[in-house]
């Protein structure tokens, strides 16, 4: 082996050592940066027609204090669910309503609700998607393109974001400045579980993901065998 043929093996080697480690490093990060420890401090009603949730708990070395305000249900109750067989839906009949401000996911069927799940998003939930890192879920109409498992967050349903019109809204806040110059747009967002034993999450309304819309995992195991790619979604404030 000559010298050129050591030196081109050696950084090989070197670029595959720090690779692993900054896999493994943004896996590591992934955990540690995960919600711990939660803690509903008090609830109330703010006679407004919403309740007022305080809650605590621990993301790496920080203890968060956060409040959610979310509107107490209406006719329909969290949890609502009509008995159907799959295979017999028709998906062009089929779709989604996901509601930021009222922080739930709606499955519909020919104008008749099928579904009522509670869903969360990130910790600014009525701020429309800008760019990549902005940990907010994008508004307007998209379809589900793919689902498959998932070993963080149990299954996940992903949806057509960035559309055409959505491109053109961020280069638009480019232009304005409203955004930085060597923003991105990002991508993968979806419908998604959490982790096991994480529900508590749900339940209380605790803004977490990073812009996509996460269910308790029995409800994304329902909404897996419910829904096919080629539904239309619709998400709104």
């Amino acid at each position: 082996m000559n010298h050129y043929t050591k030196h081109i093996t050696g950084l090989i080697v070197l670029l595959s050592f720090f690779t692993f480690c900054a896999v493994n490093v943004k896996a590591q990060n992934s955990d540690f940066n995960r919600p711990k420890n939660l803690k509903l401090v008090r609830e109330y009603d703010d006679g407004k027609g919403h309740i007022v949730r305080e809650v605590q708990y621990s993301q790496g070395n920080m203890r968060v204090t956060e409040t959610i305000i979310m509107p107490k249900p209406r006719r329909h109750t969290i949890g609502f669910h009509v008995r159907v067989n799959p295979d017999t839906l028709d998906t062009d009949s089929l779709w989604l309503i996901i509601d930021k401000s009222r922080y739930v996911l709606q499955v519909y069927y020919k104008n008749r609700m099928l579904r009522n799940y509670r869903a969360v998003f990130g910790p600014k939930p009525i701020l429309n998607k800008c760019m990549e890192g902005d940990r907010c879920t994008p508004e307007g109409w998209f379809t589900i393109v793919n689902k498959h498992k998932s070993s963080k967050y149990n299954k996940f349903l992903g949806i057509s974001y960035p559309g055409a019109k959505d491109i053109e809204r961020f280069n638009e806040l480019k232009k304005k400045g409203s955004i930085p110059k060597n923003a991105r747009i990002g991508g993968n967002i979806g419908i998604h579980g959490i982790w096991e034993g994480g529900d508590d999450m749900i339940e209380l309304g605790v803004g977490w993901t990073d812009g996509c819309i996460a269910l308790k995992n029995k409800d994304v195991n329902d909404l897996y065998l419910l829904i096919k790619e080629g539904v239309r979604v619709y998400i709104q404030k």
